[in-house]
Parts: structure tokens; C-alpha cells; sequence
């Protein structure tokens, strides 16, 4: 997971979790697939709530 992921997730994490469309508009600012968004959440032991896709 790269430093600028990481940061990104646990600044906009509030009580350990992030709401899907936060997830989605950081991966899509980054470039990245969503699937790397949920790994790296997993391991920032992140849960991601409120999604509108399924994707997590």
C-alpha cells in the first residue's frame, strides 16, 4: 500500500470507518482500483459502510 493511500484513508476514517463514497472518490483521485481501496482498508483495519455498489 503506498504512503499516499494510507494517509488519505486514515485522515478521511472517522471511528474507524469510511463511507463508500469517500472510498470510491479516493481511488478515483489516486488512480487506483477500488479493490486496492478495500485491501488497504483492510489492512488499516477500516470498515468501509454505506455502500451504494456491493463493491465492499
Amino acid at each position: 500500500m503506498n504512503e499516499e493511500l494510507k494517509q488519505e484513508m486514515m485522515k478521511k476514517a472517522a471511528d474507524g470507518k469510511l463511507p463508500c463514497a469517500v472510498a470510491r472518490k479516493i481511488a478515483e483521485d489516486l488512480k487506483i482500483p477500488y479493490k486496492e481501496i478495500g485491501d488497504a482498508a483492510n489492512d488499516l483495519g477500516i470498515r468501509i459502510n454505506n455502500c451504494q455498489l456491493g463493491c465492499f
